[in-house]
């Protein structure tokens, strides 16, 4: 089994509140960890009939009975369990690390958390496979197979290209024909793969709700609203810009990502590597893979941490800006062997006008060299390989 790296922070936040909701994709292998992680606890899925029925029956009764040291699954299909866990969890107000929740639809499980369980509860975020999980784990662990497989566990550990796109067609189903319903959303199956698809030539662009509305027949209120169910599930991110009052003309509208490339280069129809190497996105998905990696690593290693990007109305840009306690962290990305100094003007830029004295680029390379001015670039390789050197940048 791959050993996930989320270990340390749920120790940290186990030793600071009663609840630790554990949230991510689903299939992102929240179970699988949490059961690791914690192998002592009892285990209760809110999505098994028996589970369910053995605690909605006499819900109170029934944590009594757990005590402590149980974790509850898919949580918010039982929505009447918040209320009860409140009282429970303040009869013993002074125990901390009292129970776990996991959940995929984050939108009714974090509004049910904070209706009853507000400061009572820490958050853990879990992602798919990260570089640092995979690497050195057999012939096939490569940064670039990560990238073009993406890291759902199932997905990435499939031994064919054809075992991974059925994965990813039962995978998509079940989103469209019973997690959309959960969430209330009536939409046909048709219209979501379509949007599915427009987003995913959308990725790395300006969002623009209008445009795809225009295509799909509806308004922008409601490609809004759908792509926020996608966001709050952790299927795609919005990057807000970041803008400072300079003088200049800013891009205030958020870029949008996938954040598996595994779901992206299914819904792109880049079905083997080779394919991959030659499709026009290819530079926005190795983008977006980089991305969710480094923010992936600050969320859990510098909490607090937020995630921008920046450009100007002419155009100069920058992929990503960290901003971490009063640090600003300036990162460019490059689908390149050898970036050179006229490859970053727009991170030169950003650097002058934010007055930054470093700035970084990442590449897929090997080596880490200087290009003076205080850019360096790094090899993609090595530094998302270590997470505590990409939150030290």
């Amino acid at each position: 089994m791959i050993e996930r790296h989320f270990t340390g922070r749920l120790r940290r936040l186990l030793k600071t509140f009663p609840i630790v909701c554990v949230l991510g994709a689903r299939q992102c292998g929240k179970t699988t960890f949490i059961k690791a992680a914690l192998p002592e606890w009892k285990y209760l899925d809110m999505e098994k009939p028996s589970d369910l029925t053995r605690i909605s029956q006499d819900p109170e009764d029934a944590l009594n009975r757990l005590k402590r040291h149980f974790i509850l699954d898919e949580a918010q299909q039982y929505p009447e369990i918040f209320s009860v866990l409140r009282s429970f969890v303040d009869h013993n107000h002074n125990t901390k690390g009292q129970l776990v929740l996991l959940g995929s639809a984050s939108p009714s499980l974090i509004k049910k958390v904070s209706e009853s369980l507000a400061g009572r509860a820490g958050f853990l975020d879990m992602t798919p496979f990260h570089w640092l999980e995979v690497k050195g784990r057999g012939r096939r662990s490569t940064l670039e197979t990560l990238w073009y497989r993406g890291g759902f566990p199932d997905a990435y550990l499939k031994s064919s290209n054809s075992e991974r796109i059925d994965w990813f067609d039962a995978y998509t189903r079940t989103f469209i024909e019973r997690d959309l319903s959960a969430l209330g959303i009536r939409i046909s199956a048709p219209r979501m793969r379509k949007l599915w698809t427009m987003l995913a030539h959308a990725h790395g662009g300006i969002w623009s709700a209008s445009q795809l509305a225009a295509s799909l027949g509806v308004s922008y209120h409601t490609v809004n609203h759908y792509t926020d169910i996608l966001e709050q599930t952790f299927l795609i991110r919005k990057l807000p810009p970041y803008y400072t009052n300079i003088g200049k003309r800013m891009v205030k509208s958020p870029k949008i990502y996938f954040r598996d490339t595994g779901l992206l280069h299914y819904f792109l129809g880049v079905h083997d590597p080779k394919t991959l190497e030659v499709h026009p996105c290819r530079g926005a998905s190795w983008e977006g893979f980089v991305i969710e990696q480094i923010v992936s690593a600050f969320q859990l290693h510098a909490p607090g941490s937020r995630a921008f990007f920046r450009r100007t109305a002419k155009g100069a840009e920058v992929d990503l800006l960290i901003e971490s306690g009063s640090r600003i962290i300036p990162i460019e990305i490059k689908l390149h062997s050898a970036p050179q100094k006229k490859d970053v003007r727009g991170l030169i830029s950003c650097m002058e006008d934010l007055r930054l004295s470093s700035g970084y680029v990442l590449y897929p390379g090997s080596e880490d060299y200087s290009l003076g001015n205080g850019i360096t670039a790094l090899s993609a390789e090595k530094i998302l390989g270590d997470a505590r050197r990409i939150v030290k940048l």
